[in-house]
């Protein structure tokens, strides 16, 4: 069973860290091995530390990878990646971050760990870069970007309800078919994928939403909001 879970928030974010709390109860381990994987905000010292402000308080085993001051050889990253339980991606550059984990082999050992019941899962960038392409800022303006892990069918939208233009220019991607159909995520709701498919949508907050987002055949597209299960509630 391989699992991907989409982030509206998390411990950088949300005070109440619920969107944290879900993933970890997913975890194959009662205490889970979580690595925070920071490359695509350049290893930013001050992530980090939030990072582990936020878990070091919970059940787990937090650890972090950075890349950009790499002391580890490709036997020991691996060792690494594939004995965690979790792999938390952080937020930044998508087309950065992926340039860099294929420089290290990161993107092939994540796929081993996925392939391995891994549970892998991010924010923004850290969303982004599971599926085949992704809509991004990582180039200035909002555009698409054709690329990605292909771990997960489609593409991705982050920040959907948050930053100006994000829907629209999301949707002409998806109608002009420079994406596959894909799922825009909101602050505050998150998904989870089992084996490429939706097996669960949640919310941390009420208006939250998930969309699935797909060309209609006609240079233009639809959107079709998922219920999602409002956590604690």
């Amino acid at each position: 069973m391989s699992r991907i879970a989409l982030l509206g928030g998390w411990f950088s974010t949300d005070a109440d860290g619920v969107l944290d709390d879900w993933v970890l109860g997913h975890a194959r381990a009662s205490r889970p091995k979580v690595c925070f994987v920071p490359t695509a905000s350049g290893d930013a010292p001050a992530y980090i530390e939030r990072f582990f402000d936020a878990f070091r308080a919970r059940d787990c085993e937090p650890s972090v990878l950075p890349l950009f001051r790499r002391e580890s050889s490709d036997t020991a990253l691996r060792d690494v990646l594939l004995a965690q339980d979790v792999v938390y991606v952080g937020g930044g550059n998508t087309a950065n971050l992926l340039a860099v984990w294929r420089v290290h082999g990161v993107d092939r050992l994540l796929r081993e760990a996925y392939a391995g019941g891994t549970l892998l899962c991010g924010i923004s960038a850290g969303a982004n870069c599971w599926a085949e392409g992704s809509h991004t800022d990582s180039y200035g303006p909002l555009t698409h970007l054709p690329d990605g892990l292909g771990l997960l069918p489609g593409s991705v939208c982050p920040h959907y309800d948050s930053e100006p233009g994000r829907r629209s220019s999301y949707r002409a991607a998806v109608a002009r078919r420079a994406l596959p159909a894909g799922w825009a995520v909101e602050d505050g709701a998150a998904a989870l994928f089992t084996d490429g498919r939706l097996t669960e949508a949640v919310t941390r907050s009420p208006g939250a939403r998930l969309y699935r987002v797909r060309a209609d055949g006609e240079a233009g597209a639809v959107e079709e909001a998922v219920p999602c299960r409002l956590l604690g509630g």
